[in-house]
């Protein structure tokens, strides 16, 4: 293969690597991008159109009263061309995400194309594998993992440091961390009602080296998407707070030899207004996972909590 400069090129690269593009999961596909296009070059929007225009496709920007409240972006093929359109004013985070995103969509029916054994990903699929693959373009799996372990999972302070938003850097810590630790973290944003909290987004990993260091049979402890604040948890506290609270033990059982659970809850306060609260929980051998944010937050500490967060 010595040519990238069409988007089919990319698609017959993996084909040919991997035997299947069915072989090769999102972040395999997204590694790969990497290192053809991407290289030394900065990741940003400009290096982004570069390499879309590269592949023949077009990049162009939308009146966001054009689109729909919940679509970012679309893109459309007619032909020989190929377009990708985003919602002008978006995030800098965003247009970013949706070209990749639809970058990932494009590339799927040329994979039916050249694999006639490959069974193409349905809507809903190739939308989530879309997801993960700009999220693994824009989060590297290894560098990123080290920043989560550095910054103590701060989902605000990753966040500010790779200029993403933080239900993307949430999601992807849950990925980059699965099998290594045991994790439940959440995302807490405004409900259309005033002071209705609501969790929005949430993800989770497991210890799979080491099957005790897990928390089992307590699902109804960690709240799901669309959970509203309960009163006196500890995210309330940090919403009437606006400041970061630390509980250094939240018991699960009622026997003494419970080890319990360690959670930090964080708020993202932007012009004197709360905007989001993160929440990290992991067992409370693992504190020092935390200890980067419980050091540069300083948060105030709750004594303890029983069967809640």
């Amino acid at each position: 293969m010595k040519n990238f400069s069409d988007l089919r090129y990319f698609c017959e690269y993996i084909v040919n690597k991997y035997g299947s593009p069915s072989n090769a999961s999102e972040e395999e596909k997204a590694q790969e991008f990497r290192k053809i296009y991407l290289r030394d070059l900065p990741l940003d929007i400009r290096t982004l159109r570069a390499i879309a225009s590269a592949c023949g496709i077009y990049v162009n920007g939308v009146d966001s009263k054009k689109l729909p409240q919940n679509i970012r972006g679309y893109h459309d093929v007619f032909e020989d061309k190929r377009n990708i359109y985003y919602k002008k004013g978006d995030t800098k985070s965003g247009i970013e995400n949706t070209v990749l995103h639809e970058f990932r969509e494009m590339i799927e029916p040329v994979f039916a194309e050249l694999c006639t054994d490959y069974s193409p990903l349905r809507t809903n699929a190739v939308h989530l594998a879309a997801n993960k693959f700009a999220t693994a373009v824009l989060l590297p799996t290894d560098e990123f993992r080290n920043k989560v372990y550095e910054t103590g999972f701060d989902v605000i302070a990753l966040s500010k440091l790779y200029s993403k938003s933080c239900s993307q850097v949430l999601l992807r810590m849950g990925e980059v961390l699965q099998g290594s630790v045991f994790l439940y973290s959440a995302l807490y944003e405004q409900g259309p009602e005033v002071d209705n909290w609501i969790l929005n987004y949430w993800t989770g990993s497991a210890n799979n080296d080491d099957p005790e260091a897990n928390v089992y049979g307590a699902d109804g402890l960690f709240p799901r998407k669309g959970r509203t604040v309960l009163p006196g948890s500890l995210v309330d506290m940090v919403i009437k707070a606006k400041k970061p609270h630390l509980v250094r033990r939240i018991t699960i059982l009622d026997s003494k030899e419970d080890e319990g659970l360690v959670a930090i809850a964080s708020p993202l306060v932007i012009a004197g207004s709360l905007v989001k609260v993160a929440l990290i929980v992991v067992l409370s051998h693992s504190i020092g996972l935390l200890q980067p944010q419980i050091e540069r937050l300083n948060p105030v500490e709750v004594e303890g909590f029983h069967k809640h967060l």
